[in-house]
């Protein structure tokens, strides 16, 4: 049996297509592969484990066929080595190098970001001082055949089976020669990850991820700080990305070698501690996030003082934190802390004073002060418009909540254009599946709904849904939010059931997420006129979230509210009363007397003799911060 008809009669085996990816068409090593397969019987699934584990002895073992008698892959690649080495020793090392990173997609600044190391090689700073020097060793390589170019990009690739064999002879050398190219290439990457601020910040992190994914696994020392700078960088890379699960890991393995080499206090140690607090804050981990937050904050001020752009970062994301928890007064005092430092350290237009302008916004909102808030948006778009362009990342989230805050004031034309034109640019700068882009196709089906476009809002959910599942996974938060959203459509009890299933199932019973869904079930039982579902549903929601976020936030008093309603519809006005006095007490308090929330309660309350109006609120949409 030919090779061509074992694959032919296996081409639905998703091995078969594993192993095709790390031959990559290469013929001898097809044949090698075929021949193996067809004198032994193996099956594909078992050769790719071969490959894997043995793959010096499967390639020299193996007989390919008369056609290739007069030498094999090995012999060839080994006589081409031993020419450069004698030719420029150091190209040799750079060829061992480059296979530690994704074979398909490396440039000079992703390799020369390994100079961060205070250990580098010899032959490493001879070759990476200059683009030129860079490129007249790799000119060598691919003399031989052994690297391509790809010239529209500006990169090089190396086919994959060739990687496997340097890899191979990479492996023959001593531990501490190997764990050195493992270092070079893992700091390359964690160094080379560029901060939001930067123009460009969404392509190069995508070019990244690969490699991300590559160099993360191999063996290091614990001697080298550069390293655990390097997993914080990969850290950061997968936050930005959404992969949280990946970046907990990340910042845990840089945080503990960073507590070991430098001590707790150290100031690489706490920005790594800092953005341990982002990533729970993401998580909805708030508690965990506030402890992070408050032990950066205090070794700051201890280290740099209270007005180091550092601390300030710390005192920002406590503010952002405290927001998310209701606390809104603790909020707006870290957000002026923060701004009124950052205008004297870095100007009124530096970016991390317009990140305040604009978080200050977010909190104006929350407040019911819609006016502050768009002044602020307002101001925060025209600076990031100047600073960084119309289209960059940042811009583009002061121009969704700008969308955010239209809608919820009912200007529906506005915030359909500031949600296009933030779609529009996320869809450019970081693809369509990503999760910004993602969370402004939510917020459109919301608007879309409001509209009463439900067509559209099913196709922005079932969008928005599709792509939360493919990033995320069915479980993620992102993911059951657009379920819950999905759930005010249609079939609505079987989307919330499965939202609440996965929310127990990935945040547990008493996440404020969890608590949201629960909510919203006892409303469709309300209105399907099952009051006793309803009222232990809502009893949950209020007994979780009394816990979580305490009685007067104001997610809790929404539960509140709701029970008031319940109550008024069954005629119980006693317990409908003490409801809508509780939620009215809880709003003027939290929002003033005049927000729009507080004067809905208190018209209910003045209604109770009247004929209830079934006007149900419903929490507000989420609003995303990234830092």
């Amino acid at each position: 049996m030919s090779v061509g008809n074992n694959i032919k009669n296996i081409e639905s085996d998703p091995d078969t297509h594993a192993l095709t990816g790390r031959l990559d068409g290469l013929p001898l090593a097809i044949v090698i592969a075929g021949a193996f397969i067809h004198e032994t019987g193996t099956s594909i699934t078992d050769y790719l484990r071969y490959y894997e584990e043995s793959w010096y002895v499967l390639q020299s073992q193996s007989s390919p066929g008369r056609q290739y008698q007069q030498g094999n892959l090995l012999q060839t690649w080994m006589i081409s080595y031993r020419k450069i080495q004698k030719q420029n020793p150091n190209a040799a090392e750079l060829l061992l190098l480059l296979a530690h990173f994704d074979s398909r997609d490396i440039w000079y600044e992703l390799v020369k970001s390994a100079s961060h190391s205070s250990n580098t090689p010899a032959w490493f700073d001879s070759i990476t001082p200059t683009g030129l020097t860079f490129k007249n060793c790799m000119k060598i390589l691919i003399g031989f055949s052994l690297i391509e170019t790809k010239q529209q990009e500006g990169s090089y690739t190396m086919h994959p089976v060739i990687q496997d064999w340097c890899l191979h002879i990479a492996n023959l050398r001593t531990n501490a020669n190997l764990i050195q190219l493992n270092e070079l290439a893992l700091i390359s990457v964690g160094y080379a990850v560029p901060g939001e601020d930067e123009r460009n910040y969404a392509k190069i992190q995508r070019r990244l991820i690969p490699h991300a994914n590559y160099v993360r696994h191999g063996d290091v020392s614990r001697d080298n700080v550069a390293v655990w700078g390097a997993f914080h960088g990969l850290g950061l890379l997968y936050s930005n990305q959404g992969k949280l699960k990946e970046a907990e890991q990340m910042y845990q393995r840089a945080l503990a070698g960073k507590e070991k080499a430098l001590g707790p206090d150290h100031t690489s140690t706490l920005i790594t501690v800092n953005n341990l607090g982002n990533l729970y804050k993401d998580q909805g981990k708030l508690k965990e996030a506030e402890r992070m937050y408050q032990r950066a904050l205090a070794g700051y001020e201890e280290a740099l003082g209270p007005d180091h752009t550092s601390t300030l970062n710390t005192v920002n994301n406590l503010g952002n934190l405290y927001s998310d928890q209701g606390k809104l007064k603790e909020a707006e005092s870290m957000y002026q802390r923060a701004l009124a430092g950052y205008k004297k350290a870095l100007g009124p237009d530096h970016t991390s004073t317009l990140n305040t302008v604009n978080y200050l916004g977010l909190l104006y909102r929350d407040q019911g002060k819609p006016e502050e808030a768009e002044r602020m948006y307002q101001r925060a778009l025209a600076g990031k418009e100047k600073a960084l362009g119309p289209d960059h990342t940042s811009t583009l989230f002061t121009v969704n909540n700008l969308g955010l805050l239209y809608r919820d004031q009912g200007k529906l034309k506005e915030a359909e254009q500031m949600y296009r034109r933030a779609l529009a640019g996320y869809e450019k700068a970081l693809g369509p599946d990503h999760i910004s882009t993602l969370n402004t196709v939510n917020y459109l089906g919301l608007l879309y709904r409001d509209q009463g476009k439900l067509k559209g809002a099913e196709q922005m959910y079932q969008r928005a849904l599709a792509g939360y599942e493919e990033a995320l996974g069915p479980d993620h938060k992102s993911t059951l939010f657009t379920v819950n959203n999905l759930g005010k459509l249609k079939e609505a009890e079987r989307m919330y059931q499965r939202a609440l299933a996965g929310k127990e199932k990935t945040l547990g019973p008493d996440h404020t997420s969890t608590l949201f869904t629960v909510n919203n079930i006892g409303n469709l039982y309300s209105d399907q006129g099952k009051p006793k579902e309803a009222e232990q549903m809502y009893q949950r929601a209020l007994a979780g979230k009394e816990k979580a976020l305490g009685p007067d936030h104001t997610s809790t008093l929404f539960t509140v509210n709701n029970l008031g309603i319940l109550y008024s519809d069954q005629g119980k006005l006693k317990e409908a009363e003490r409801m809508y006095q509780r939620a009215l007490a809880g709003y003027e308090k939290a929002l003033g007397p005049d927000h729009h929330k507080t004067q809905q309660v208190a018209d209910r309350l003045s209604a109770l003799v009247k004929p209830p109006t079934r006007r149900r609120q419903e929490m507000g949409s989420r609003t995303f911060r990234r830092k």
